[in-house]
């Protein structure tokens, strides 16, 4: 059998990953972009401005104002105008969006615990060093 590169078993798992977790948010009413702004939104200590928002998901603004219209739609945030800055939008998460935020939240766990079942504990923590490692390079 003919061994793969690195990078390509990392794509392939990232994707069995992404697979699990959007199955578990559709039954949500979210996508994964959606998801990702709502725990932002939950983690920030306070409201973010949009430009805030979309430095954090690593997106430029324009990609952000959909995400955010349909989190406002579906009441899980809400925009609000900067008091501090009339000209920025502060983007807030509402009692419902946090919630939310909380499920999509168990529905990534989950989907990583399923996934990751076959490592023993030992394992799983030497892989979360690694990759730890990994990403702290390009931070």
């Amino acid at each position: 059998m003919e061994e793969k590169e690195l990078a390509e078993l990392l794509h392939l798992v990232s994707r069995r990953l992404r697979h699990g977790y959007l199955h578990r948010l559709v039954p949500l009413g979210l996508n994964p972009g959606q998801a990702r702004a709502l725990r932002a939104l939950a983690d920030a200590e306070r409201p973010l401005r949009m430009v805030q928002l979309a430095d954090q998901l690593r997106i430029v603004p324009r990609s952000l104002t959909p995400v955010v219209d349909a989190l406002e739609e579906a009441g899980l945030a809400r925009r609000e105008v900067d008091p501090a800055n009339r000209r920025s939008t502060l983007v807030m998460i509402t009692p419902e969006g946090r919630a939310l935020a909380e499920r999509a939240r168990d529905a990534r766990r989950q989907a990583g615990e399923e996934l990751f079942a076959v490592l023993s504990d030992g394992q799983r923590d030497r892989l979360r060093e690694l990759l730890t490692l990994v990403d702290e390079q390009f931070r």
